[in-house]
């Protein structure tokens, strides 16, 4: 389960100060990779934007990766004559690599990204990096994807898009509309956390950060967007694909392992203390009794349809030792992970063999309504003995939550954080 020690979980969303001297509040990154063209445009087009509609302090820092025509002479002829304005040289490219380095390295509470093509409408950012200045969201992206969004761009990249997005729903599960739109920002401090456990530094880069802070339960704030493609795009799609494609099966064999530290990026239920100390009442308990109810319902339907298959070639009180201890097994792994949140294989087989013993006692209380039944009846019928196996299961599965609960998988003291 999700463990909190000082020091690993973040803390409470707060607002954030306005009044910072010296420190801007935004930082928007614009990586770029020979973009001599475009680059100064962007900027000035930005800046002027940020001076007239960002009511905080703001940087743009141009992060150029590897550029070998005069992007670096821009970037710096920028940097020397707009106060707002920094260049960052890397020697390696990389979308994601840049974004990394600057944000990292950052100051700024709030750290954003744009393409330099400026393919988003500008007036899209203040309602991008509102909510974390708020401490409303962690993340905010910018989704061409949603119904009110308004995109101009060729059947062949619509196609793409779409495709992708629904690879990332069926694959992990993704709930967010639009990974690849280069429009988004972040929390700094949850950057800190979250950026460690990124290892793409490509196109691919977005994907993994809004994958991992989605299943660490992390707020995401969509934005619908203005989008125009860029028709001077040298993005090489069936490269970036294959790269995310590979992407996906890391990532998905990472979240399936349980082989990364989400816990470090828990939050606590809200800003109010009061959702965070409530006398008598245990947390969590609600989600999980949602969570035990709906894998009790898969395992219970598992189970049935197992004793009816081994009723065909066995009597009853073996069939339902065999259907209940497979189903247990299954029971016990998938409660562990997803009622319980306990990723990774510590304990896993303690865990099992303690399930082993609350399935021991479902078996008990089970087979000893098959025999009462049998005593009573003589020859009961099937659809008898079902009935009075869902009766006996109600029961055993009360008496698994409980054991489950404050047994297999107990609460552990959460050190208070004073802030």
């Amino acid at each position: 389960m999700r463990t909190q020690t000082i020091g690993e979980a973040l803390p409470a969303r707060e607002h954030l100060p306005v009044d910072v001297a010296g420190r801007p509040v935004l930082d928007v990154v614009i990586p770029v990779h020979n973009e001599e063209k475009d680059l100064e445009p962007c900027v000035r087009r930005l800046r002027e934007h940020l001076l007239k509609t960002f009511p905080y302090g703001f940087r743009i820092t141009v992060a150029d990766n590897a550029s070998t025509d005069t992007t670096p002479a821009v970037s710096a002829a920028l940097a020397a004559e707009l106060p707002e304005v920094r260049s960052v040289r890397l020697e390696q490219k990389g979308r994601g690599r840049a974004l990394r380095t600057v944000w990292s390295a950052s100051d700024a509470p709030v750290l954003a990204y744009m393409d330099v093509d400026l393919s988003t409408d500008l007036n899209a950012l203040l309602p991008l990096v509102a909510p974390l200045i708020s401490g409303h969201s962690d993340l905010a992206i910018g989704s061409r994807l949603a119904r009110s969004s308004r995109v101009v761009r060729g059947p062949k990249r619509e196609f793409i898009s779409r495709a992708y997005n629904l690879i990332l729903r069926s694959s992990l599960a993704a709930r967010f509309s639009d990974a690849q739109c280069g429009f988004k920002a972040i929390r700094r401090e949850v950057a800190e956390r979250l950026l460690p456990m990124v290892e793409d530094t490509g196109w691919f880069f977005d994907t993994e950060m809004l994958v991992l802070a989605e299943r660490a339960g992390l707020r995401i704030h969509e934005v619908p967007v203005d989008w125009v493609d860029d028709p001077d795009s040298t993005v090489h799609i069936v490269r970036t694909a294959t790269d995310d494609l590979k992407g996906v099966w890391r990532v998905g064999r990472a979240l399936a392992t349980g082989s990364l530290p989400l816990d470090r990026l828990a939050r606590p239920f809200g800003d109010d203390p009061r959702d965070r100390e409530l006398n008598g009442v245990p947390g969590g308990l609600a989600r999980r009794l949602v969570g035990f109810c709906a894998v009790g319902a898969l395992s219970t339907l598992c189970y049935l349809a197992l004793y009816s298959a081994f009723r065909l070639g066995v009597g009853p009180q073996l069939a339902n030792a065999a259907a209940l201890l497979v189903s247990a097994v299954a029971n016990t792994a998938a409660n562990r992970r997803l009622t319980f949140g306990v990723r990774g294989r510590d304990r896993a087989v303690r865990h099992q063999a303690q399930g082993l013993v609350v399935f021991a006692i479902g078996l008990a209380l089970t087979s000893g309504s098959l025999t009462a039944l049998g005593a009573a009846t003589g020859d009961p019928a099937h659809s008898t003995e079902l009935a009075v196996l869902i009766v006996a299961n109600l029961a055993a599965t009360v008496l698994r939550f409980l054991l489950f609960r404050l047994w297999v998988f107990p609460e552990r003291p959460t050190p208070r954080n004073d802030r």
